[in-house]
């Protein structure tokens, strides 16, 4: 079960367990399966982002010995493959 999902979806949701996801009070709330299987976490571009750009070492490297506009190509080709809003 895909906790992001029915957090963002049911904002009323405070807890989620094996026997359902639970409002404030301790009541079930209903949750549409489907519609947390559909969702698509919005931020995840920063950790596909972060997980592929170059390490700060390589990154300064670059700068060093490259300079500014090598380095700002390789940044922006990432930036460009995931772009900000994008699955």
């Amino acid at each position: 079960m895909n906790h992001n999902a029915i957090y963002a979806l049911y904002p009323q949701v405070v807890f989620i367990s094996d026997a359902g996801a639970f409002d404030a009070a301790g009541n079930l709330v209903v949750v549409d399966l489907t519609a947390v299987s559909a969702w698509v976490d919005p931020n995840a571009y920063k950790k596909q982002r972060a997980a592929e750009y170059p390490s700060i070492v390589d990154q300064l490297d670059t700068l060093y010995h490259g300079g500014y506009d090598v380095w700002r190509e390789a940044i922006q080709a990432v930036k460009d493959k995931y772009p900000k809003g994008q699955p």
